[in-house]
């Protein structure tokens, strides 16, 4: 491991979700709208996130690639198949379900070139994968990184600090849903587990 770029990815990943959780914050967010209006903030600021975070994530990507690795395992045949096809699947689960929140509006893209779409709500999304996970993005992502048919000790890091991450984020994410929804989300979080399917671990939920 100490001949690898382990933790030095596992590091950037870190910086990158402490200065991705920053720009998410409320309290960010609700100085940028002081700061340059509510309307600009509105039309903008989702793409500004989206762009930045992609910048980003270009640096920590260049490191998994260039430093020193070392490969931990290869998934055998006939198997490797099987996780190539899981992995394609969750690719196509992933991209729905950016889409059944509005692919346009997750990127910015729609907020920006239409002024009332940034101050248009959008409803609680519960169909699709929703259905089965309050975070289906996150899911596929886990299924897409732990599947690699190698793995090395570069994405073991990358697979490692992305879906810690990720979880962390869920988290936050949901104390702004919680205010954006109310009781329509503490009813859908109470009854749709977090990240795995089946999987309801909600004790902590319904104490609060």
């Amino acid at each position: 491991m100490m001949q690898t770029g382990f933790w030095w990815i596992l590091l950037s990943v870190a910086l990158y979700g402490i200065i991705h959780s920053i720009l998410a914050s409320l309290s960010v967010k609700r100085w940028t709208a002081a700061h340059l209006g509510t309307p600009t903030y509105q039309r903008y600021y989702r793409l500004f996130f989206s762009f930045q975070a992609f910048i980003l994530f270009l640096p920590i990507l260049a490191l998994a690639v260039f430093l020193p690795d070392q490969i931990i395992y290869r998934i055998p045949q006939p198997w490797v198949w099987l996780t190539v096809i899981l992995q394609v699947l969750a690719i196509i689960l992933l991209l729905d379900s950016i889409n059944q929140t509005g692919a346009m509006r997750f990127i910015g893209f729609e907020q920006a070139l239409q002024k009332q779409a940034g101050e248009r709500k959008l409803p609680l999304v519960e169909h699709g994968m929703y259905r089965y996970v309050r975070h289906p993005i996150y899911t596929n992502i886990f299924v897409i990184m732990w599947l690699m048919p190698i793995m090395t000790w570069n994405l073991l890091a990358l697979a490692i600090g992305v879906n810690l991450y990720n979880m962390i984020g869920a988290k936050l994410e949901e104390r702004k849903l919680l205010l954006e929804f109310g009781q329509a989300y503490d009813q859908y979080r109470r009854k749709t587990p977090f990240m795995v399917p089946l999987l309801k671990l909600n004790k902590f939920s319904r104490k609060k």
